[in-house]
């Protein structure tokens, strides 16, 4: 079960949000997340708790900031109910979309997750699929539908110690905007991304290649 830091600023300018101390593993539903986002005076901002099943699907989401919560599931697409931290001023709501995305580096090892293997079964061509996101941002915790295409550059193999360590790069393409950026995981840790940098791992990332036996399971 790996857990660690990463340190979160924003993409845009690159101005200090926090640090988000996380830990992640596969489990019998298929993964699950969670981390915590405290700011640089160390007051908690935010908290994320992801679980997918095998195949990537977000079968439970949980976010808390700035005193609402937000919870969210794949149902009928995907639904949510966002809410006071009370429980009062609940907002229901569902959109036909792959998953959602949001503040925490977990949520890109989510969206990856759904990608599946690198190539194309029908070709060699790196695997590429345009998704419909929720994207629920901080600090009220608002969904918004968003476009984003996702392409898989290549891989690459590193030795360790302990096991061959393989990270993949992604394009992530805004389709609104066009605005592109890539994004480097290594199993179920995000080693670079805008606006994220590991910072500490106290054990070697999880996998989800099925033929890998201390990974976790592996995309269909």
């Amino acid at each position: 079960m790996p857990q660690g830091r990463y340190r979160v600023s924003d993409p845009e300018d690159g101005t200090p949000l926090g640090e988000e101390r996380f830990q992640c593993a596969p489990g019998p539903a298929g993964w699950r997340y969670t981390g915590t986002l405290t700011g640089p005076d160390g007051a908690q901002l935010s908290s994320t708790d992801l679980t997918l099943d095998a195949i990537g699907r977000p079968i439970r989401v949980e976010l808390r900031a700035g005193g609402w919560q937000f919870r969210g599931a794949a149902l009928d697409g995907l639904t949510w109910v966002r809410m006071a931290a009370d429980g009062s001023a609940a907002d229901e709501g569902n959109a036909r979309a792959s998953t959602f995305s949001g503040p925490s580096p977990g949520f890109l090892v989510a969206v990856a997750r759904l990608l599946g293997p690198g190539r194309d079964p029908a070709g060699d061509r790196p695997r590429t699929a345009q998704l419909q996101l929720v994207t629920v941002t901080p600090p009220a915790l608002g969904p918004r539908t968003r476009l984003e295409r996702w392409t898989h550059l290549g891989s690459e193999t590193h030795p360790t110690d302990l096991r061959p360590l393989v990270v993949d790069a992604y394009e992530v393409t805004d389709l609104e905007t066009g605005e592109r950026r890539q994004v480097h995981l290594a199993g179920d840790v995000v080693l670079a991304a805008p606006g994220v940098e590991l910072l500490a791992l106290d054990s070697p990332p999880s996998t989800f290649d099925p033929r890998d036996p201390a990974g976790g399971p592996g995309p269909t």
